[in-house]
């Protein structure tokens, strides 16, 4: 696999304090890949690493195939960095924030305003391009500040805690805004404490702690490492409902554990450990009308991010 980010025993010390150990982690080419850990887990302080602000007290670092310790200037023009504060540009309108940063880049001045036009569509700030920079809200800042990382149109962005600080409907925007960059062949690389954004938009994540890489895969292999099987629900009316079904499903193909569950809302459930495909799951429910069963509920248990997080963060980890 091709990996545009990756780290080898990484080490930040600041003092008698080690904010990042060990770390070694791998961002597959063109994957939206969230960084998730609680505060102070040393997410930031990889970031600033990453993007050659922060010199590593040990290990090494490659971004888009350069070397952070020996080839800065390279890694600076493959990223886009957006840290987690927006800094101080209140004195300028929104269009010469984006007109600036190009300028940084080296951008022509006949291309800047073409780009700088194109930018502010992307992000949907056309309409407040005239507006000074400390007018706009903070959705709007984060979207500028966004729109300003794709200046020199990088290969990789690294986002500290894009979503931070902002209300629900700017959430969803700039989840958007990552979705929409991935599909023009964008990596995208941020760090995050908000378990649903990761779960909504993430092909890969790390999950860190203690400065410490816990774990870290695509979406399917870390959900199947804490779910090896599928968990079926059935819920039906009564108690002896619940021993029939138990009777029907126990010497059923792909079956490996029954379970009559505590009653919910009056009603019986039956939990069934279950390791066959979604055809088999259909033979199961077939099986259970021939025999004659009222059904009133019949659900599939999925384990979210959260789950996977709290058992991996507390050192579950099989």
């Amino acid at each position: 696999m091709d990996f545009i980010i990756e780290t080898r025993d990484l080490v930040k010390r600041f003092g008698r304090f080690t904010a990042v150990d060990g770390l070694s982690l791998e961002v597959p080419s063109g994957s939206i890949y969230g960084f998730v850990g609680p505060n102070g887990a040393g997410k930031t302080t990889t970031m600033r690493m990453l993007t050659t602000l922060t010199r590593p007290s040990e290990g090494q670092a490659w971004v888009g195939g350069h070397s952070v310790l020996q080839d800065q200037r390279a890694v600076r023009r493959a990223i886009g960095y957006m840290p987690d504060e927006f800094g101080v540009y209140d004195d300028l309108r929104v269009w010469e924030y984006l007109d600036f940063f190009a300028a940084c880049y080296d951008i022509a001045e006949n291309e800047r305003k073409r780009l700088v036009g194109d930018l502010l569509e992307l992000v949907n700030l056309s309409h407040r391009r005239e507006d000074m920079v400390d007018k706009l809200s903070r959705g709007m800042k984060q979207r500028l500040s966004l729109a300003r990382t794709l200046a020199h149109d990088p290969q990789v962005l690294i986002l500290d805690e894009p979503a931070s600080g902002l209300d629900p409907a700017a959430r969803i925007e700039i989840r958007e805004l990552m979705v929409e960059l991935s599909k023009m062949g964008k990596t995208i690389f941020f760090s995050t404490h908000i378990l649903p954004d990761v779960e909504n938009i993430c092909t890969h994540i790390g999950i860190v702690e203690a400065g410490k890489m816990v774990m870290q895969g695509s979406m399917n292999e870390m959900k199947a490492q804490f779910q090896p099987h599928r968990e079926l629900i059935v819920t039906v009316k009564d108690q002896e409902a619940a021993e029939k079904v138990k009777s029907v499903v126990s010497a059923m193909t792909d079956v490996i554990g029954v379970e009559i569950l505590e009653p919910k809302g009056g009603r019986s459930r039956v939990r069934i450990d279950f390791t066959g495909d979604d055809d088999a799951v259909a033979a199961l429910n077939q099986a259970l009308s021939t025999a004659q069963i009222s059904v009133l509920g019949f659900t599939e248990e999925i384990k979210d991010l959260e789950s996977v997080f709290m058992k991996v963060t507390k050192g579950i980890v099989s």
